[in-house]
């Protein structure tokens, strides 16, 4: 399937049409991040079930800033909508790897039953 170049008006259309979904926000500038592009292509490439995106943060601000990223590289990871992972820097393949699989058997009935649980311990 290959990597997706997201932006403001694609990006809820392939978080609502996707069950899991990787993003890598990013910039031509960023040396860690040009480092970083061709473990996230191969990864794309291993996992065609899986949607690859990227979001250029200096193209795609308003994204970035909704997403409050401060530092790229940063890897997101959605699933069923909701983001399970969020980290900045760049990770080596068998940790990206690593986190594909575990994201890919993560139960989201506990996740979201999590969620509820805070919501409902948070004061109102």
């Amino acid at each position: 399937m290959g990597i997706q170049a997201l932006t403001e008006s694609t990006f809820n259309q392939v978080i609502e049409t996707n069950d899991l979904v990787l993003l890598d926000f990013w910039a031509s500038w960023c040396g860690p991040c040009q480092s970083f592009a061709p473990v996230y292509e191969q990864a794309s490439e291993k996992y065609p079930d899986v949607v690859f995106g990227k979001i250029d943060t200096e193209s795609e601000q308003s994204l970035a800033q909704a997403f409050q990223i401060r530092s790229i590289p940063t890897l997101m990871i959605f699933k069923e909508q909701i983001v399970i992972f969020s980290q900045p820097g760049a990770i080596p393949a068998s940790a990206l790897d690593e986190l594909i699989s575990k994201a890919k058997v993560l139960d989201m009935d506990m996740v979201r039953a999590e969620i509820e649980k805070k919501k409902s311990d948070q004061p109102a």
